[in-house]
């Protein structure tokens, strides 16, 4: 499968993903949302920041999930992958995700850039911060 991750751009976290900074996609629910039990190892996901074209590609080699989140739980998790998220300020994300209960950390390999291109997220919604769809040139424009 292959996988389209809508960014905020203003956490800046595309150019970490090229520099190996962030190692770590992570999504963080109240409720399980895509891509929860719907990635692995070998997918391919395509980020964007939201309102700009897809820029970089990079595989998937690992995925952890958890479920039942609590404060403390956050934290350790926050602790432990933290900086492999590209994440500076443990304690500000810790309270920004307290209120979930699930979590998916995707491990990425072999980051790119890739030539620039555009999406639609016509019938996926305009809230959509993820796709999987079985091959992203499905949705190019």
């Amino acid at each position: 499968m292959q996988h389209l991750a809508i960014l905020r751009k203003s956490w800046k976290l595309l150019p970490k993903i090229l520099s190996r900074e962030k190692k770590i996609e992570s999504r963080w629910y109240k409720n399980k949302s895509a891509p929860y039990n719907n990635i692995k190892k070998g997918d391919m996901i395509f980020f964007k920041n939201s309102g700009e074209p897809v820029t970089i590609k990079a595989e998937v080699s690992k995925v952890i999930q958890v479920s039942d989140l609590n404060y403390k739980k956050i934290k350790l998790l926050l602790n432990r992958y933290g900086k492999a998220l590209g994440i500076d300020d443990i304690p500000k994300f810790a309270r920004r995700f307290k209120d979930k209960r699930y979590v998916i950390l995707i491990f990425l390999k072999n980051p790119k850039s890739i030539k620039p291109f555009k999406i639609s997220k016509k019938g996926f919604g305009n809230m959509s911060a993820w796709i999987t769809i079985p091959n992203i040139r499905n949705i190019s424009e």
